[in-house]
């Protein structure tokens, strides 16, 4: 019975590729809106998936997400560091400063100065030069997409000129040296990421009363984080979090302060919506063609469980090509934008719910048709 339920389907070529466009349609748009708006969330905390050696991040308590900075007292480092439980902690310097272009226009760029002896939280990876040539006289180290795009020099013809190791550049009225290039996740504001040293960053920005960001922690190998993070709320009075727990608050933030989820939501659901209305309308169309062989195989003894079964076993070959034309034409589209300004990232939990809503698109067009032949009297295919 398997057999003849693939042939009927395969033998109606155009609606066969009817229905597998409507699935692929509702998995491509599915996917890629819901990988944009992973990928756009995920810049939203660049700054914790670059920083790859603390475990966790001490802040004042009213801190919303990691843009959000409330300085601290320096004597906050002190008294993280005084926690039994903390193997280390270093001061981070996280803000913002304006870069003065040679054609007199200004950048405002992101700045993150780093302890001055071990340089934690340095960039995860070099292009040109290395993290502690960040110990010389002015030193600071561009991100590469920043270097290539806003802090660019104009040259002959206009065309823009990448910065490059050993420019030197002016941030709020002080000399800075570029010593390296790194690659680092593009942020949420696209603006350049510049670092240096913490002594130095409070020099690149306006002086003030208190300048100290965050305290980032390592804690004492075997200790369980969560444990640390109330020991140091209870005994600091700042607020605690691993960097798992720092980058979904900065996400709910977003998501509860912004429309963005609202505008891929409604991408998201047209996608379904229209995807449930063209495979439904096909599949049952599909099925009001084949009703003369249903009706003869009911005819010839074959149950309604079986007739349905053969309905399963189609919707589930629709469904199973649909998902992956769909996923693989939004993974597609992803690869070509990797260097972009695109935002895309694909998780497997968002390929299991895009999985899943082609799933329910399938089963919703299936019962549809199972109706139609359960309720189909036998007789019927032989009058006239």
């Amino acid at each position: 019975m398997i057999g003849i339920a693939l042939k009927m389907l395969f033998r109606d070529k155009a609606k066969y590729f009817g229905i597998i466009m409507g699935v692929t349609l509702a998995s491509l748009v599915i996917t890629q809106q819901g990988a944009i708006f992973t990928g756009l969330m995920s810049r939203t905390f660049a700054v914790l998936t670059d920083m790859g050696g603390p475990d966790i991040w001490v802040m004042d308590p009213k801190v919303q997400f990691i843009d959000d900075v409330k300085p601290l007292q320096d004597t906050a480092l002190y008294r993280a560091r005084s926690v039994e439980g903390v193997a280390w902690a270093s001061p981070l310097y996280k803000g913002m400063t304006r870069a003065r272009m040679d054609d007199g226009q200004f950048q405002n760029c992101n700045i993150i100065g780093l302890e001055d002896s071990t340089l934690t939280g340095g960039p995860p990876r070099m292009v040109k030069g290395k993290v502690e040539d960040l110990r010389r006289a002015d030193a600071v180290i561009v991100d590469r997409v920043g270097a290539e795009t806003r802090l660019a020099r104009k040259g002959p013809g206009g065309k823009p000129v990448p910065l490059d190791v050993g420019d030197v550049m002016e941030l709020n009225d002080h000399r800075a040296v570029v010593v390296g290039i790194s690659d680092n996740t593009r942020s949420f504001q696209s603006n350049p990421t510049i670092y240096t040293t913490y002594s130095r960053a409070t020099t690149f920005v306006p002086r003030e009363r208190k300048l100290l960001s965050f305290v980032v922690v390592k804690a004492v190998p075997g200790l369980d984080l969560h444990v640390l993070c109330d020991r140091l709320e209870r005994e600091t009075g700042m607020a605690a979090y691993t960097k798992e727990e720092f980058k979904w608050k900065t996400v709910m933030y977003f998501v509860q302060n912004t429309g963005i989820p609202i505008n891929f939501g409604i991408a998201v659901g047209l996608g379904f919506i229209i995807g449930t209305v063209i495979t439904g309308f096909m599949f049952y169309s599909f099925t009001v063609d084949n009703l003369r062989y249903f009706g003869t195989l009911k005819a010839m003894g074959a149950s309604n469980n079986r007739l349905m079964g053969m309905i399963v076993v189609q919707s589930m070959v629709v469904a199973t090509l649909g998902f992956g034309l769909g996923v693989g034409l939004a993974a597609a589209f992803g690869a070509s934008a990797k260097n972009s300004p695109l935002a895309f990232r694909l998780p497997w939990q968002l390929l299991f719910i895009s999985g899943s809503a082609v799933a329910i698109i399938c089963t919703l067009s299936a019962m549809l048709s199972m109706r139609k032949v359960v309720t189909l009297e036998p007789a019927i295919v032989f009058k006239g």
